[in-house]
């Protein structure tokens, strides 16, 4: 990995962990260890927008975030957030999300938020992995009840990266503003009897109640699941970097697996569930399974 990426890298983490505070260039080019001229030059080039607009985006989608989950003053947001006025941030909030904030309050509906993707983990893709090390996988039996899920379909995808090209990496921003069953957005991987003709096998959505009847935002679609038992694979936290090795040691470990061992066999008829790959916990896979 180039110093290039690890700059930019470096001062997304000191946005991260300084949100709150008042960020300069000079101090993200004290993260960078380049000048301040050419570590603009490059955070740019690589994320594709200038730091402060960076700054300014991921702010806003914390604060929508409070909004939605905290009993929380627009006043107090506005100016924790870094904005000199509760106007300025009721205009900005506006610009990035099309509601007012008072509005999204007292309603939360589904919006675009932020995700600060990582450059370092642009070079890093699955297929390119090999593993080094035998890692530890957990395995057990869980119940998913009966539900819903709101999905964004793709084209052709039959992975993470194959769906980002085909709808964007946004769509994760937008289902991570929507209440979901299992506390997060979850990916599929649907069965052939629940995809549409022209559409993809991995989507990603949001699990919801079985008498969900509320408003589904535009191009996505909603599909219902029965109650069904499942094998979690669950491996060992991991450093960020080291994702795709991750998600390699549980896929072989999925692979590999007989549950007739357990007295069961694996159920085609319902959709693999991929969990967001995070660090502290883990890499988590849950497959379908019937006795």
């Amino acid at each position: 990995m180039n110093e290039q990426i690890l700059a930019v890298q470096r001062m997304q983490d000191y946005i991260e962990t300084h949100l709150t505070d008042e960020i300069t260039m000079a101090d993200l080019a004290g993260a960078a260890l380049f000048s301040p001229w050419y570590s603009y030059r490059l955070f740019k080039m690589l994320t594709g927008i200038t730091p402060s607009d960076y700054i300014r985006r991921l702010r806003l989608s914390e604060s929508a975030k409070k909004l939605k989950n905290e009993d929380v003053k627009i006043s107090d947001i506005a100016f924790e957030i870094g904005f000199g006025s509760v106007d300025g941030y009721q205009r900005a909030f506006v610009r990035e999300f099309g509601c007012n904030p008072k509005e999204y309050a007292k309603n939360p509906v589904p919006i675009t938020l932020f995700i600060p993707y990582g450059v370092k983990f642009r070079d890093l893709r699955k297929d390119e992995c090999k593993m080094e090390n035998i890692k530890n996988v957990f395995i057990q039996v869980i119940k998913k009840p009966e539900r819903k899920v709101i999905i964004k379909r793709g084209k052709t995808a039959d992975d993470y990266f194959e769906y980002c090209e085909e709808v964007g990496c946004d769509v994760w921003g937008l289902l991570m503003s929507m209440d979901s069953l299992c506390g997060e957005p979850v990916c599929l991987w649907l069965p052939d009897s629940m995809k549409k003709s022209g559409t993809s096998t991995y989507v990603q959505g949001v699990e919801v109640d079985k008498d969900f009847e509320g408003d589904i935002p535009d191009g996505f679609d909603i599909i219902s699941l029965p109650e069904a038992e499942y094998l979690m694979f669950q491996g060992e936290p991991f450093r960020e970097e080291d994702y795709c090795e991750a998600i390699t040691a549980v896929q072989q470990s999925m692979n590999n697996y007989d549950p007739s061992v357990i007295g069961y066999k694996w159920d085609k008829e319902n959709p693999r569930i991929q969990l967001e790959p995070r660090g502290e916990r883990g890499y988590i896979e849950l497959m379908a399974v019937r006795k």
